[in-house]
């Protein structure tokens, strides 16, 4: 059989099956460049207290690098037999540099070696999902200060109900993410925390210097536990817990996407680049993008379950139903920067139909609040201002016109408060720009809302 580094216990080898069925090398090799980096820092610590010479941490620092060298061009003989990444990594060292290859291992265990591996391995996932997130917010914002005159309707239960600009329902967007983005900040500080030292469960009899190591590999803090520190994968339930809820978000955008995209709507278009035909209806342009993201936020919840689920009944410390949580794991990045890069390559291809949305927003009596408004300005109550617009737009809608087209003298039926000046207050352009203030849908608001942001984007 393989010789296991663990062998010495057994007299019998593994069965073949268990052996490919606990095997976690097909999947957990994409770490081997943390691995290597994590047991370099190892052996620079040894040597530094004296466990190891210098000589010997050299040895084991060429004959690491060589391996890195030979996973990178695809050169490297990956082992179901020697069951992970760590044990293919450490036995082809001591192949290559002999007995000091086994002094690598002193002073540590597999069980804080693949938890140090894994935060390796997230914060630097960390940065290229906040890279990507921050690429679609500027593509966003961009989007937004393009069209922050454009006037469309804004829905609440999806029915028309007050005027907005395009500009300012982007920036909504744009706030979800940016609480997603503080989310991923945060989860960051505590994915950098360093396990190592932790050995198995109860740290080591050997004089490491923690501190030494977590300084080498650029953590901010040491775990203060060694039981908890082998056992923890709250870091990465947190981050699917975030990828969850920005999956979410990206979802609630597909869904408009493709509402819009739709001939009932006709909004926006977007370049052929992002979308795909029909096998049988030679006319359609399908959204396939928005919808395919829309479609994968469910497999990312399943993850999120799936680790909730995993950690829910175990005791301290490591068990081996931990080495179900890579999969779930690497699968949620891997949906997650796949959904961010299209996004944020698509978001600058829209193209706004402006007359299909003022169309739009003209429909469904959308400036009827700006009328009881007007008329609470006059000095009528709130609640009696609603109950005159209400009927104002019952006439309306029996006589089969807009309240813009009613005559002064029809509008004075319904209050003789009423004067010329309703018909600029009933105005596309008087509706949004009316909502003056922070917040507010208003284009001055909408252009001073994108500033800021782009200043939150700098800052953060």
């Amino acid at each position: 059989m393989t010789e296991k580094p663990w062998s010495g216990r057994f007299t019998a080898p593994t069965d073949a099956f268990v052996e490919a069925f606990t095997a976690s090398v097909n999947f957990d090799q994409r770490l081997y460049e943390y691995d290597i980096t994590g047991s370099i820092a190892h052996a620079r610590m040894l040597a530094h207290v004296g466990v190891l010479s210098e000589t010997e941490y050299k040895q084991i620092l060429e004959g690491l690098t060589e391996i890195k060298e030979e996973i990178a061009r695809d050169e490297f003989n990956w082992s179901v037999a020697l069951e992970d990444v760590h044990m293919n990594i450490e036995t082809q060292l001591t192949q290559k540099i002999g007995v000091v290859g086994k002094k690598l291992h002193t002073g540590r265990s597999r069980n804080d070696q693949i938890a140090t591996d894994i935060r390796l391995y997230l914060r630097h996932e960390i940065d290229l999902i906040d890279t990507e997130l921050t690429r679609l917010l500027t593509a966003l914002t961009d989007v937004a200060e393009r069209e922050a005159d454009t006037i469309m309707p804004g829905f609440t239960h999806l029915q028309n109900a007050q005027p907005i600009t395009f500009g300012h329902h982007l920036l909504a967007w744009c706030e979800m993410l940016m609480r997603d983005r503080a989310r991923l900040q945060d989860c960051r500080k505590r994915v950098n925390t360093m396990p190592l030292g932790a050995a198995a469960l109860a740290g080591t009899s050997y004089p490491i210097d923690r501190h030494y190591t977590a300084q080498l590999l650029g953590f901010d803090s040491i775990a203060e536990n060694s039981l908890d520190a082998v056992s923890d994968r709250d870091f990465a339930i947190e981050l699917t817990s975030f990828a969850a809820i920005l999956m979410m978000h990206l979802s609630r955008v597909s869904e408009e996407l493709v509402l819009w995209l739709s001939a009932q709507f006709h909004f926006i278009t977007l370049s052929d680049a992002f979308c795909t035909g029909s096998s049988i209806m030679p006319q359609k342009k399908n959204p396939d993008v928005p919808e395919l993201v829309r479609g994968k936020t469910g497999r990312v919840y399943g993850h999120l379950i799936s680790l909730l689920t995993l950690m829910k009944s175990q005791p301290l410390a490591y068990n081996k139903d931990n080495q179900e949580d890579k999969e779930p794991l690497f699968d949620t990045i891997d949906t997650l920067k796949g959904s961010l890069r299209v996004f944020a390559d698509m978001i600058p291809t829209i193209q706004v139909q402006r007359e299909s949305m003022r169309i739009a927003a003209k429909a469904g009596f959308t400036t009827a609040t700006d009328l009881a408004d007007y008329l609470v300005r006059k000095g009528i109550a709130f609640r009696e201002a609603h109950e005159i617009v209400g009927k104002a737009v019952h006439h309306c809608i029996e006589a089969n016109c807009d309240l813009d087209a009613l005559s002064l003298d029809t509008f004075q039926r319904f209050s003789p408060l009423i004067d010329d000046e309703v018909y600029e207050i009933l105005t596309l352009e008087g509706s949004v720009n009316a909502r003056n203030h922070l917040g507010g849908t208003a284009p001055s608001q909408v252009r001073a809302a994108i500033q800021r942001l782009r200043e939150r984007l700098l800052m953060s």
